[in-house]
């Protein structure tokens, strides 16, 4: 990949679909104007009935032919005997046709948490399953499918606030996940309105209450049982077995579920959940061992689709093999347990959660950022919450789907009682198409694309085109459109309307006005609205920070603007390099360098100027990135003499960015190329002084200088040239190849004859033949999660406006110089801390009560508790403690480029021990600059270091 495209894209994020701006001098042809009003009621009930087809005339078999509904899935089709019989075949074999029921991303919600004690937060945790369909081979005849479903509410005040999926998307048909309101929320506290402190989830509206409660008292033994009343939903039975009252189920473990080991089946009535088991009971994977669970069927549901009531007996395990520890540890779990049960309901699902969670950030933004919106567009979002329930769980719907267009035929959701009315009510949120009207106004490729490839033939075959071999679908759509733009086929327009039938998708103006909210509401395009999503699934939990706000991200309305300028020429530069545009790459690149050129300074003699770190979101930060990319194209090209006058453009005038090492090193190797060996050198000479060039890059630039400095060109030999010259300690071990290709990965046979690559292959070396060393392949991966854990409580201190929204796992100033500065007493107590040797203990503290929340760097999974504490242990605070404040005073140069292995062993039996940390490089590899610097860095503070070099047995041996 060019470099500089992956920050690219991920600055972009999600991709606006509304066209530019005239005002970006781009050669970009915007789609033309859309009616905005939908049709009248009459003809779009008509259109949805008969999927926007007429009796009218044309050529071709199916003309004047009447339309018909599909016995299987309803749909309207042409009521020829080719049309029907080809749509039974393909219907048929497919099964249903699936319905836009899916749920989006907005399915769930937030609410006020319940209790920050840290003691609860792995006992709150979200019922999350998913139906799968059933398939020969893999149920057996006399079992059913069934789905289980279970909500639990930790705290009375919100037992009527349930959580809910209703559709998974890309999952099933039927899928029912609902969720507690406590579980996994970010916790903030906002002390921006005069000291007031106040948390930034706005406690959530009740829902409708429901009838299924948690019985704990009908058990015998509560020290041990206990026994829960809850539903299964979304089952689907076997063709000939019915649901029979008190019906045995008995759920056990299946770890060998492909997509989740901690999934659970039930017997007799079997379900497989091949989705996350967390539910209210968390922690029984820990010690779950044959039968857990016990349950009967309580109820038969008059409809074949309603819920089933069932009651579980959940049993806890009683292994005597168990060590003290454990069972002292599953005692407190298994209390817990009982605890949230007592206070605890189940509640019925509920579909509009994620109607909530649209409003929801519509308020907030429109709460910290009103000034940067017009009093239209004010009035237009505001007009949001003016609509029914329908129209706004319709549009939900749709806007965060990928689409953009939908037929009205094909969608269908429980909670939206009315769809025609609803479409019409959002007159000036949607775009609607309908048999009248010309599908010049719209593109021709996103209309089509809501055809089904039967449906595709069959236009095909009622113009006459017998060549219809193809079978695949971009093929039949490349055919389709070839006869559209030929302009040929007269009638090809109106046969296209008349199968889409009325469709609708999000206009324009409302995407770009939600892209504006939805950006303003997670400050970046890494985040988007499935972060509610993650929450309300419990796979991600944020941590308890205070959001102080004293400045504005954006100060006036124009600063936005020309912040999403910005970032709208850079989705034109990744689409055009997608599509291999390079007339529109080069438009994108001279008009980032006319912006960056004519960019305003920043006034440095405001009162309260905003922070540094706020740069992130302004467009001087944005083209530059354009830029960088820019250069890699160039000289992917070999094009140097535009590369070189953009790297020199960006070198005049950003003066403090990271990436000024990476604009000099380039400039100084596109100018040898482009044979100034003089200037060359010059330009090495000056990034090495430079106080914003450092890591790699100033090594790079250092080796540069000596490599090019020599007589007669300079005499005089700098004075690093010793430090950079430093010998590096090598190892050097063999290994049998199974593959040797270059560009290809390296493949080796293990000491125990298995395969594996070059970094398993060390590791098994310097545990068996190099001394009894244990250790992780994980690079920096170890070094952050240490870090994130030892200075958990610096990164998450309470300091002005590092922290602006609720989803932020890092803070803002993390990758500037501002956060050491901002936080220098901290950072040296906890520093003072490790050095004095309670790192060990630092480190189980900070793992026991985080554990499960996101921090930038910190990998729950890859490291294990005890492999960090024997690593901080064997490492020691000595060299631990610098190490530490190296990142902290430059995260950003510093958290890649780490030593492939990081090894430890035990000396005795008090708890000594040493360290050492190996880069591992196969055949034809060399260490790279950041690598090389990172070497240095750690023989400075103390580290054993080397590197392990890898090499294929000879022939001959």
């Amino acid at each position: 990949m060019l470099t500089g495209r992956e920050s690219l894209v991920r600055l972009i994020g999600r991709r606006r679909r509304s066209p530019l701006p005239a005002a970006l001098a781009l050669a970009v042809s915007p789609s033309r104007p859309r009616p905005l009003q939908v049709e009248e009621a009459g003809d779009t009930e008509r259109e949805a009935a008969a999927g926007g087809s007429s009796s009218g005339g044309g050529d071709g078999e199916g003309a004047g032919a009447e339309w018909v509904a599909c016995p299987v899935c309803g749909e309207s089709i042409r009521g020829t005997d080719y049309s029907v019989n080809t749509h039974l075949d393909i219907c048929l074999t497919r099964g249903t046709k699936r319905k836009l029921t899916q749920s989006t991303l907005l399915d769930f919600s937030f609410s006020k948490k319940a209790t920050p004690d840290p003691a609860l937060n792995n006992l709150n945790n979200s019922d999350k399953t998913e139906y799968v369909e059933p398939t020969d081979g893999n149920v057996s005849s006399d079992r059913d499918l069934f789905m289980l479903r279970s909500d639990m509410v930790n705290s009375k005040e919100n037992a009527s606030s349930p959580g809910c999926l209703h559709r998974s998307p890309d999952i099933s048909e039927t899928c029912d996940t609902c969720l507690p309101l406590d579980t996994f929320l970010p916790y903030m506290e906002n002390t921006a309105n005069n000291g007031v402190v106040e948390k930034c989830l706005p406690h959530m509206p009740p829902t409708e209450a429901t009838s299924c409660t948690i019985d704990a008292h009908s058990v015998a033994d509560p020290s041990t049982t206990v026994a829960v009343d809850t539903v299964i939903v979304g089952r689907r039975f076997h063709g000939n077995i019915e649901l029979q009252e008190s019906a045995s189920i008995t759920l056990l473990r299946d770890p060998q579920n492909p997509k989740d080991p901690d999934a659970i089946k039930a017997m007799n009535v079997i379900r497989c959940l091949d989705t996350y088991l967390e539910t209210y009971l968390k922690f029984w994977p820990l010690y779950w061992t044959d039968i857990l669970l016990n349950g009967c069927v309580v109820g038969v549901p008059e409809q074949q689709l309603d819920h089933v009531p069932i009651q579980l007996t959940c049993q806890k395990s009683t292994d005597k093999n168990e060590t003290y520890d454990n069972l002292k540890h599953l005692q407190f779990l298994w209390e817990n347990f009982i605890g949230a049960v007592g206070n605890g309901n189940f509640q019925r699902p509920s579909n509009m959660r994620y109607q909530t969670n649209f409003s929801l950030m519509i308020t907030e933004v429109m709460a910290n950022h009103s000034h940067l919106f017009t009093d239209k567009e004010k009035s237009f979002l505001d007009s949001f919450q003016l609509l029914s329930d329908d129209g706004q769980r319709l549009f939900v719907r749709i806007y965060t789907r990928k689409g953009p267009w939908f037929q009205m035929s094909s969608i269908s959701y429980r909670e939206i009682s009315d769809l025609g009315q609803a479409a019409m009510e959002l007159k000036c949120y949607i775009d609607m198409i309908s048999c009248m009207d010309d599908l010049s106004n719209y593109d021709i490729k996103e209309v089509i694309d809501v055809l089904s490839v039967p449906e595709i033939k069959e236009i095909i075959k009622e113009l006459q085109k017998n060549n219809t071999s193809c079978v695949r679908r971009h093929e039949l759509l490349s055919t389709l459109l070839s006869v559209y733009d030929s302009g040929t086929c007269t009638i090809l327009p109106k046969r296209i309307l008349k199968w889409i039938g009325t469709c609708i998708r999000t206009s324009n103006v409302a995407d770009e006005l939600l892209w504006r909210v939805q950006r303003l509401f997670f400050l970046n395009g890494d985040q988007d609205l499935s972060s509610f999503l993650l929450v309300d699934l419990g796979l991600v939990r944020f941590p308890v920070y205070a959001c102080t706000i004293s400045h504005r991200v954006f100060q006036e309305r124009n600063d936005l603007l020309h912040y999403e300028e910005a970032i709208q020429v850079a989705q034109v530069m990744d689409q055009s390099l997608d599509n291999n545009n390079m007339e529109m790459v080069t438009r994108c690149i001279e008009l980032s360098e006319n912006r960056l050129s004519t960019a305003p300074k920043e006034d440095a003699t405001l009162p309260e100027p905003p922070p540094s770190f706020f740069s992130r979101f302004s467009a001087s930060w944005v083209y530059p990135k354009i830029l960088t990319l820019g250069v890699s194209v160039y000289e992917r090209d070999r094009r140097y003499t535009d590369a070189i006058r953009i790297l020199k453009r960006l070198l005049s005038t950003v003066s403090s960015d990271r990436k000024r090492g990476y604009w000099t090193l380039r400039l100084s190797v596109d100018l040898e190329h482009m044979n100034q060996p003089n200037e060359s050198l010059s330009i090495a000479e000056a990034g090495v002084i430079d106080p914003w060039i450092r890591a790699g890059s100033k090594i790079a630039l250092q080796r540069r200088v000596l490599r090019l400095s020599k007589p007669p060109r300079r005499w005089k030999v700098p004075s690093y040239a010793n430090a950079v010259k430093r010998h590096i300690k090598e190892v050097n071990i063999d290994g049998r190849p199974l593959n040797c290709e270059t560009g290809a990965k390296n493949i080796f046979y293990g000491y125990d004859g298995e395969l594996c690559g070059v970094e398993q292959l060390a590791l098994q070396y310097y545990a068996d033949e190099g001394g009894g060393w244990q250790g992780t392949h994980s690079e920096g991966g170890i070094w952050m999660t240490i870090f994130g854990l030892l200075m958990w409580d610096v990164i998450f201190s309470d300091v002005p406006d590092v922290f602006q929204t609720k989803f932020q796992t890092t803070p803002l100033d993390l990758e500037t110089d501002d956060f050491y500065r901002l936080r220098k007493d901290l950072v040296e107590s906890q520093l003072k801390k490790i050095q004095d040797g309670m790192a060990e203990e630092m480190l189980i503290s900070s793992w026991e009560l985080h554990q499960g929340t996101s921090c930038r760097g910190v990998n729950w999974d890859r490291n294990s508790l005890a492999d960090l504490r024997a690593a901080v242990v064997c490492i020691g605070g000595h060299r631990l403690s610098p190490l530490l404040r190296h990142l902290a005073l430059d995260y950003r140069s510093w958290s890649s480029g780490m030593p492939d292995l990081l090894l430890w062993r035990f000396l005795d039996e008090r708890g000594g021990g040493e360290a050492k940390l190996v880069e591992v490089k196969g055949p034809r590899d060399q260490l790279s600059e950041q690598q090389r610097a990172w070497i240095f860095v750690l023989m400075d503070f103390g580290f054993d270091v080397e590197v392990c070099k890898v090499s294929p047995v000879s022939k001959k041996r």
